[in-house]
């Protein structure tokens, strides 16, 4: 039976994912901020799962509580790291902006990191980190939010490519939702905004596959290459 760990996943795609993963025959480890609703995600499981609560901005006990829980499950062979947070900031509130930092780059740094060294020393492993579509470019409403998405995909890219200079059996994917219908959808005129369950099924497929990066949906493909190929004149009109 295959081991996965998922950091965030008392809601929202995290919870998704773990039902997928467990109805595929995962055996998992969650983690989250609110230790009810991952007691109430893992009771809903066809699958053995274990829970730890965790704050991934408490970066030094975070990381010993995955090292913990990696060595309570044994072997894992996939890490997904789907704990974020976003805030529209018009304002600029600089604690609003330290708050997304700490989660999505600090938090994400150290659980990653930790996540590579276990499959380096294990031989093999998987690794998965959500960023977004936001991660093309940045964002006037929530600029570390953006930013932060941004570091997210370059620093996955950075492990992929060290695993291969090394010669090591580590898959690294990067996985850029556009909108899906979570706390994390803020704003008016979303569109093509997915449910989490839809999400999952298509983060499953690519993790499946071992896909280096992934939009979700795959129509929001269309919407990045625009993204990229927008001359800075047009994306500040936008």
């Amino acid at each position: 039976m295959k081991t996965a760990v998922i950091i965030g996943a008392s809601s929202g795609i995290g919870a998704a994912l773990a039902d997928v993963l467990s109805a595929n025959g995962y055996r998992l480890g969650l983690t989250g901020r609110r230790l009810p609703m991952l007691e109430q995600v893992k009771a809903r499981l066809p699958n053995e799962a274990l829970v730890q609560q965790m704050d991934v901005t408490d970066v030094s006990r975070a990381e010993t509580q995955f090292l913990e829980l990696v060595q309570q499950l044994g072997r894992v062979d996939l890490v997904i790291i789907s704990a974020g947070v976003g805030h529209l900031n018009p304002d600029l509130d600089v604690g609003l902006e330290m708050e997304t930092i700490q989660t999505n780059v600090n938090g994400f740094t150290v659980l990653s990191t930790a996540a590579f060294k276990h499959f380096t020393e294990q031989g093999r492993g998987h690794l998965v980190g959500l960023s977004s579509i936001a991660a093309l470019r940045g964002g006037a409403a929530a600029p570390a939010y953006n930013a932060s998405k941004a570091y997210i995909s370059n620093y996955l890219e950075a492990l992929r490519v060290r695993a291969a200079k090394q010669g090591l059996d580590i898959a690294v994917t990067d996985i850029r939702p556009g909108f899906v219908d979570t706390d994390m959808a803020q704003g008016e005129g979303l569109f093509w905004v997915a449910s989490p369950e839809t999400a999952a099924a298509q983060i499953y497929r690519a993790i499946q596959t071992k896909q280096r990066c992934a939009y979700v949906t795959k129509r929001w493909r269309l919407i990045a290459w625009i993204l990229q190929m927008a001359p800075g004149w047009l994306y500040n009109r936008l």
